[in-house]
């Protein structure tokens, strides 16, 4: 029974029950009911019936607050939320309230994809003109063009603490706030007051000639020392990310207060003097990385160097970011498979995808297609899979959706299959499933983890080369980064 027929069956059982007699009633309904179970979350069928984006409420007016991750003792967790949704702060808010369209964020996105696929040691510096960085060479950092990055928290800096606004990026190590006395022409607007050294009985600017100073700039950050002739010379970092944008500022440390109660002290990050390009109104960025100047690498000794977070299924709800692992009585509901080290750099996170299914078939994609891993990027926005993957998911995709109409390419956009459901309440969609290195299968979120604005959320990226795993596929998973276990953990249904 094909799902439109199955979904027929259902409409018309309904209207001839109103005149049934009671064993045909019956038996209309066993088989609406069988139909509603075929169709309804994770089945053999592997086709669930959703309403469009035209027909339900995809931007709530109002934040749903959901619950946060499981109370444990050796996990600290904070909201977290998307930046142009309304559960974010409106310091994260673009001018206006304005959303940037589809085919803006695409571009973006497809900036980044290209810059986290670039190998480390492509690297290149630049200089800036801007009068507080004047002269200084600032190395290409490993991070991401930032206006693709879609998912902010909010913390505490400074002593007492400030709440500061930031975007998380697990391509990105360092992290940053703007910082008084930036002025109009060396940041960028944000709408909470900027951080203030000043005021912090707490901060510390990191002097040149130090240890700190120096992996700074080992590790790619590093941007000379501040000239000064009155004090001594402080460390300066600088990252410019894959769309040219830049920020410049001290090396610094400072207390990070992930909620009341829960703080850490001598936190490294950048206190941003001079910020180049289109940033968004975000107070400044959340380093996630692997590399020993992200957050993560930071806090090993407390929280084992492992972090988890939930993406929420829309904009109007929350999810969440934890730092640590669940116990391990903790961790019913999870999948894992095997964390591998990156080429590209100790900054990604990088599993093995060996199979995709579509409505419950396998794919026949030969093993050598997944052969360079891929990496799992919060920022990213859609998945850019190897190309002998896609053309064989594209394919699997279409045939199950041939009952709608096809949109053409647009240019504007990586994303080839888009539909038309115009006029239509509701339409069905085959489900998604990947499978990992170990046999650690998730089923994609229905229809959230699979489309994005009635296109499907895949790409590819023109090879069987490395590829990664956008946030639109994480969504409503924990997804849960162990590196001291060396594994990756998936947990549907988190928020």
């Amino acid at each position: 029974m094909s799902p439109l027929l199955c979904t027929y069956s259902y409409s018309a059982a309904t209207s001839i029950a109103a005149m049934a007699s009671a064993p045909l009633l019956l038996c209309v309904l066993l088989i609406s009911t069988y139909c509603l179970v075929a169709l309804g979350g994770r089945h053999e069928r592997g086709f669930v019936v959703v309403p469009t984006s035209s027909s339900s409420v995809t931007e709530q007016a109002a934040c749903s607050f959901v619950s946060q991750v499981a109370s444990d003792p050796n996990r600290a967790s904070v909201p977290l939320a998307h930046r142009h949704g309304p559960c974010a702060p409106a310091s994260s808010s673009s001018s206006g309230g304005a959303k940037p369209s589809l085919a803006e964020r695409l571009r973006h996105d497809r900036a980044r994809r290209r810059h986290i696929l670039s190998k480390a040691t492509g690297r290149t510096t630049v200089t800036l003109s801007d009068s507080d960085a004047a002269g200084v060479s600032i190395p290409t950092s490993l991070g991401a063009a930032v206006d693709s990055l879609q998912y902010v928290v909010t913390l505490g800096f400074g002593t007492p603490a400030v709440e500061q606004t930031v975007l998380i990026d697990t391509g990105s190590d360092l992290s940053w706030v703007q910082c008084a006395p930036c002025n109009s022409t060396s940041c960028y607007p944000q709408k909470d007051p900027l951080f203030d050294p000043t005021a912090s009985s707490s901060y510390a600017p990191v002097p040149c000639d130090t240890g700190a100073c120096r992996d700074l700039a080992d590790g790619g950050y590093g941007a000379g020392c501040t000239n000064s002739t009155t004090a001594k010379s402080l460390c300066q970092y600088g990252i410019q990310y894959g769309n040219l944008d830049t920020t410049v500022g001290v090396y610094s440390t400072e207390t990070l207060t992930l909620k009341p109660g829960v703080a850490i002290k001598n936190f490294s990050f950048g206190c941003g003097l001079s910020q180049q390009g289109k940033f968004d109104r975000f107070d400044g960025l959340l380093g996630l990385g692997g590399a020993p100047e992200s957050l993560v690498s930071q806090t090993a000794a407390t929280y084992g160097g492992a972090f988890s977070y939930c993406l929420p299924p829309g904009n109007g709800t929350t999810g969440f970011l934890a730092l640590g692992a669940p116990g391990s009585n903790n961790t019913a509901g999870f999948v894992f498979t095997p964390l591998h080290s990156s080429p590209e750099g100790p900054t990604f996170y990088v599993v093995t995808l060996t199979g995709i299914s579509v409505a419950g078939k396998e794919l026949d994609i030969p093993p050598a297609a997944f052969r360079q891993g891929m990496i799992i990027d919060s920022g990213t926005v859609v998945t850019g899979l190897p190309e002998t993957a896609y053309s064989a998911l594209r394919k699997a995709f279409r045939s199950a959706m041939s009952a709608y109409p096809l949109l053409p390419p647009n240019e504007d956009q990586d994303l080839d299959t888009c539909y038309n459901f115009t006029g239509l309440s509701n339409v069905t969609v085959p489900t998604v499933s990947l499978t990992f290195d170990g046999g650690a299968t998730i089923d994609l979120d229905v229809p959230n983890g699979i489309l994005l604005e009635d296109c499907l959320a895949f790409v590819g990226d023109g090879s069987d080369d490395t590829g990664i795993i956008g946030n639109v596929n994480q969504r409503t998973f924990e997804v849960l980064y162990d590196s001291g276990r060396g594994r990756v953990g998936f947990r549907p249904g988190a928020c």
